[in-house]
């Protein structure tokens, strides 16, 4: 019985054993494959990045051979006379982000710390994806809600207070008569960042470890200080990256901010006079430009769109890598 048994386990020991080197075989394979796939998914972003940069770069070279840095300072923009400047429009795409960021950065750390922290389970089922889809909303939808809600709103209401309670600074001089201003359209984007900010700020506190928070309240830490001293020092990196892709998403917004923003050229103090951004200016009018200059000049303000946001993702890096070996020296 034994020889038996020895001699029908040794085919199956020799078919197990092939068995094992053809799915050794198998994971080389796949390893191999998933490597490929995973490098040249990089590489093609890369790739693409490089080749929208070029094209952007080459269609603005006429404009930066004639009007070189002088571009960025000059505030006039007429090109029926071939006269080219983005100093207004960087202004306007400036200061409606940065009011954009200011209002909304804190509302959506609010509502992250609310979904992850606070709220009941569920509340926040509820909560959570209905400020998420503010996401999937359209850009021109947002602005066709701008022109008929929004911007009636803050002319009738909202800029007449600003200007009554805080008239004494500058920036909240004499409203406008229609609501189409820098400020209306700083609102319409704060809409639109929060969601982005919210969702990562939630997952990202969701990532704090529970037992080092039950162990802050364990010795007597109140809620606050549990978020003011463990949460939000833990997740600071994060949080400011998440602020400045919210940024991003800002500076290159376009259809929206056209609605609302009332396609100034000039550079003023108050936020609620007219304005123009980069972004707005290029959608408005590269379908319609007049001249060979005048579309490299918009081109030109697609380099500077580029510059800027070059400048925010390394920013964004360098404040990271600041918190991680703060908190690793701290450690």
């Amino acid at each position: 019985m034994s020889a038996a048994t020895s001699a029908t386990g040794s085919p199956q020991v020799a078919g197990r054993a092939r068995s094992g080197q053809r799915r050794k075989q198998f994971d080389r394979i796949a390893d191999g494959l998933l490597f490929g796939v995973c490098a040249c998914a990089a590489l093609l972003g890369v790739v693409l990045m490089l080749v929208i940069a070029y094209q952007v770069v080459r269609g603005a070279a006429p404009a930066i051979s004639a009007f070189g840095i002088g571009f960025l300072f000059e505030t006039t923009w007429q090109p029926n006379f071939g006269v080219f400047g983005a100093g207004s429009l960087l202004f306007g795409t400036i200061v409606s982000s940065f009011v954009a960021l200011a209002i909304g950065a804190p509302i959506a750390i609010s509502i992250g710390l609310y979904l992850s922290l606070l709220a009941p389970a569920g509340v926040r089922g509820v909560i959570g994806p209905l400020v998420e889809m503010l996401a999937a909303i359209p850009s021109v939808i947002l602005g066709f809600w701008g022109i008929l809600i929004l911007a009636p709103f803050v002319q009738g209401t909202l800029e007449p207070w600003l200007h009554d309670t805080l008239g004494f600074t500058p920036i909240f001089g004499a409203p406008q008569t229609t609501g189409a201003s820098v400020f209306t359209a700083s609102l319409i984007l704060t809409i639109m960042i929060v969601p982005i900010i919210a969702s990562i700020s939630r997952d990202l506190f969701l990532a704090v470890p529970r037992d080092v928070q039950d162990g802050a309240s364990a010795l007597g830490a109140t809620r606050w200080e549990v978020v003011r001293g463990v949460v939000l020092p833990s997740t600071a990196s994060g949080v400011v990256a998440a602020s400045l892709l919210g940024l991003g998403r800002a500076l290159g917004e376009a259809i929206a901010v056209t609605q609302v923003i009332g396609a100034g050229s000039a550079i003023n103090a108050s936020l609620f006079k007219t304005g123009d951004t980069l972004a707005s200016r290029i959608a408005s009018q590269f379908p319609g430009a007049i001249t060979g200059m005048h579309k490299a000049s918009l081109f030109y303000l697609g380099v500077i769109l580029l510059v800027i946001g070059l400048i925010s993702n390394l920013a964004a890096q360098w404040v990271g890598r600041r918190f991680d070996y703060q908190r690793m020296a701290a450690k």
